[in-house]
């Protein structure tokens, strides 16, 4: 199953689960209330499964870790990160289609 591939983020495993990934990470901060967080859903867990081993996706509750929300200053959501070697190189708001996601995914792993 596709969300097996998706890594829940929290600030206790933040650092080695995204800072210190060996693959580029898409870092997606959310929230359960969030109509536009819950339409890219679908959408990860298909990229999930596509990227295995080539890029990494994991998701930010901002409800449940307000303290990584401020952090990396999120002050909409859906707010999407691409880290790779502990840096963000990526970083967008709001819902965006399968083609720029993947466009943007294939820049992080060249």
């Amino acid at each position: 199953m596709a969300s097996d591939l998706i890594v829940t983020l929290t600030k206790d495993n933040f650092a080695d689960k995204a800072l210190k990934s060996t693959t580029p990470i898409l870092v997606d901060f959310w929230a359960e209330w969030c109509g536009p967080c819950k339409q890219i859903g679908p959408l990860l867990e298909e990229l999930a499964t596509e990227y295995t081993g080539k890029v990494a996706i994991g998701k930010v509750n901002v409800d449940e870790q307000p303290d990584l929300a401020q952090q990396y200053r999120v002050t909409s959501i859906p707010m999407l990160l691409i880290i790779k070697n502990g840096q963000v190189i990526d970083q967008w708001v709001g819902a965006k289609g399968k083609g720029e996601f993947k466009k943007r995914f294939d820049t992080a792993i060249a």
